[in-house]
């Protein structure tokens, strides 16, 4: 049977540099406070990327476990959260859908070892499918309902939270858990990405400066969970993807097809979050776009990837639980001072009063665009 009531965020969970949990994300998005240091510290300085800028989880006990790989730990860590902040019961959970996004999945522990990790031989394949996280989430948690694996690059954590939308406006689940999870500092992912192009040399991230020059790459796992109730908590509006059929690895500098998204739109959002990551292309694509959808009053733009770093698949996910986070007190998260804003639009350095819909855009390579659209309780 098809739900026609709101879908509302009941329930948040994450863990990345800035923290174990949702309260110290907020935090740090209210302190202006980013989490990036080279990557010598924790790959060692012999590395080639030794002096690159990068973010990750502090607590590497928490990714450390015999049985289950390091992204599946993370991911598992975000999930009961979000589980525990929702109050859902056993009975509850049994049949929740569940959705997870990943880009990179189990690649770290698998292309190369995880510092001070004796495996599991049993476990050896479960630990190189990607799809582990899920399986080991249903196990934890008891959840029997839908299951599934996004695998759309950066955009898989807005993605499974469309997909878990869609889960539970159609009737398959009365309920949905939509988790995200990416660990990319792996030698071997950073040596695809530097030859790209696309790291950063600068320690600080200002995605819309000229002279940006690359996303700084972050260790990162969020959830969320989503059902159907009042309208006094953060709701979930909209969902859509497209795709730019257009370059394996750009994007249009005119923004290509993710107008055509916001078209979609009951009404169209008073702030945006976009996908920011700060390379050269994005820092093109995304103000061109922008302008296409609002050629005279133009939205706020909240740019988080400065307070948290780009967590390739879970990005998208992690920064909306940021927003939900700051949603639940009627606010929008305020930007890092000193960025440099795209012409005509205003970057606000204090949090501002939640007074209308709030969009957040994802862009995994390959052209996929995707647009969640959220408001306040």
């Amino acid at each position: 049977m098809a739900i026609d009531k709101p879908l509302s965020i009941t329930g948040l969970g994450a863990l990345s540099a800035s923290g174990n949990d949702v309260k110290s994300h907020h935090r740090a998005v209210m302190e202006k406070h980013a989490p990036f240091r080279s990557l010598g510290a924790l790959l060692g300085n012999d590395s080639p990327h030794a002096q690159r800028p990068a973010a990750w989880i502090e607590d590497r006990f928490l990714l450390t476990h015999r049985k289950w790989s390091p992204a599946t730990m993370a991911a598992l860590h975000a999930a009961r959260q979000a589980v525990a902040d929702a109050g859902w019961t056993h009975g509850e959970l049994t049949d929740s859908a569940l959705v997870v996004g990943t880009s990179r999945g189990n690649a770290a522990g698998w292309l190369a070892p995880w510092p001070g990790r004796r495996p599991f031989k049993l476990m050896a394949s479960s630990n190189t499918i990607h799809s582990e996280p899920a399986s080991a989430i249903s196990i934890d948690l008891g959840i029997t309902g839908p299951n599934h694996v996004i695998a759309s690059g950066c955009a898989a954590g807005l993605d499974a939270i469309g997909i878990a939308m869609m889960l539970v406006r159609c009737g398959a689940a009365p309920r949905a858990l939509a988790v995200a999870v990416d660990l990319p500092l792996v030698p071997m992912l950073l040596d695809g990405y530097a030859s790209s192009g696309i790291l950063s040399r600068h320690h600080q991230l200002d995605p819309y400066a000229p002279e940006t020059s690359g996303f700084i790459p972050a260790e990162a796992a969020a959830a969320m969970a989503i059902e159907p109730t009042d309208a006094t908590h953060p709701q979930l509006t909209f969902h859509a993807t497209n795709s730019d059929a257009c370059d394996p690895v750009g994007i249009p500098r005119d923004g290509g097809h993710t107008p055509a998204l916001f078209a979609k739109c009951a009404a169209l959002p008073t702030a945006v979050c976009p996908h920011a990551t700060g390379t050269a292309v994005q820092a093109a694509a995304d103000p061109a776009a922008l302008a296409r959808v609002f050629p005279e009053a133009k939205p706020t733009l909240h740019l988080l990837k400065p307070f948290l770093g780009h967590a390739i698949g879970a990005s998208g996910m992690l920064e909306t639980v940021v927003l939900a986070a700051f949603l639940r007190e009627g606010k929008l998260p305020p930007n890092m001072p000193g960025l440099y804003a795209p012409a005509g639009f205003h970057l606000p350095q204090n949090p501002l009063p939640a007074l209308g819909p709030l969009a957040k855009i994802a862009h995994g390579m390959g052209g996929h665009n995707s647009l969640l659209v959220l408001t306040p309780p």
